[in-house]
């Protein structure tokens, strides 16, 4: 069994094939020849995984190429490497090279020296347009706020776990769930290290709104109670609305200012609680079909195949 392992989920990324396989090159050498690197395509539709095998035999670390028979997510994919890993430590990064491989280097060294068992890089600077960083910090502090209070303010993008975070997690079999928020979960000793982001240069990164917007709500109804809690608040506001509604109704038609009993106060109550109950079906339905999701107990991804090389062989 190799001592590091590094698993890199694939997904439109053939332009950075070269300057990964240089840099993986060079991380590599830094650990002395003992590194192991998994690599799943996640139904990649371009020539990642074509330009991954050709790759893989000339490698001088040992290399697994697993492919996904479609695309399911880039935390599905880290999952697939992490059960494919055979490193004492496996750590988890982008193909794109916004996180500096050196980062892999130090977080074995943390749990070499058994200061923590799972290493996450923290953002502190990212090179990336106006808009962009916007988006991402309000993303991330939502995040904070909804999920988990622990979360760095730039998020996760890059960790290195021991064996026994890795078996803690490979032991949750939940879909629509969140691999980060999990690593949170299982607990363990935690060290953050500091990084900038670098700059993305090539291809266009594929973790658009709607794919932020769905790790968003996996994640709150996975590990949150947050919108139970907003429903019974709307509940409890809506139903002293209506009743300090109603007793200013009743008191305006008491003393002559309502000619027509009862007409603006139906409407507006029909709104509201029209409104609010939509609400609440539309939540619990979420959670409902979620329930009904794992009941299904389907695979949490579906591998095609898998091509071993490296070292030279």
């Amino acid at each position: 069994m190799t001592t590091h392992s590094l698993v890199i989920p694939v997904y439109r990324n053939a332009e950075n094939i070269p300057s990964l396989a240089a840099a993986l090159e060079g991380l590599n050498a830094k650990l002395g020849g003992d590194l192991e690197v998994v690599f799943v395509v996640d139904g990649s539709p371009d020539r990642s995984g074509q330009l991954l095998v050709e790759l893989a035999p000339k490698t001088p670390y040992i290399c697994k190429v697993v492919f996904h028979s479609r695309n399911f997510g880039s935390f599905a994919a880290i999952r697939t490497g992490m059960e494919k890993a055979s490193g004492k430590y496996i750590a988890a990064m982008a193909a794109d090279l916004q996180e500096p491989p050196e980062l892999i280097v130090e977080f074995f060294r943390i749990l070499a020296a058994d200061r923590a068992d799972i290493a996450f890089g923290k953002r502190e600077g990212r090179n990336d347009p106006a808009l962009t960083r916007f988006l991402s910090n309000t993303f991330w502090s939502a995040y904070r706020a909804f999920v988990l209070p622990d979360m760095p303010k730039g998020g996760v993008d890059i960790f290195a776990c021991n064996r026994a975070v890795l078996d803690a997690v490979l032991a949750i079999e939940e879909p629509n769930s969140s691999l980060v928020a999990q690593l949170f979960w299982v607990g363990f000793r935690r060290e953050f290290v500091a990084y900038a982001r670098k700059p993305r240069l090539h291809g266009k990164s594929a973790w658009n709104f709607s794919r932020r917007f769905r790790y968003m709500m996996d994640s709150v109804l996975s590990f949150s109670d947050l919108p139970i809690m907003l429903v019974l608040w709307l509940g409890t506001i809506g139903c002293t609305i209506s009743l300090v509604m109603g007793v200013v109704t009743l008191i305006a038609r008491v003393t002559g200012y309502i000619s027509q009993a009862g007409y603006a106060t139906q409407i507006v109550l029909t709104l509201f609680l029209g409104s609010l109950i939509l609400t609440v079906q539309g939540i619990l339905g979420l959670y409902i079909w979620r329930t009904a999701e794992n009941t299904k107990r389907r695979p949490l991804r579906i591998i095609s195949h898998i091509v071993s090389g490296g070292r030279g062989s």
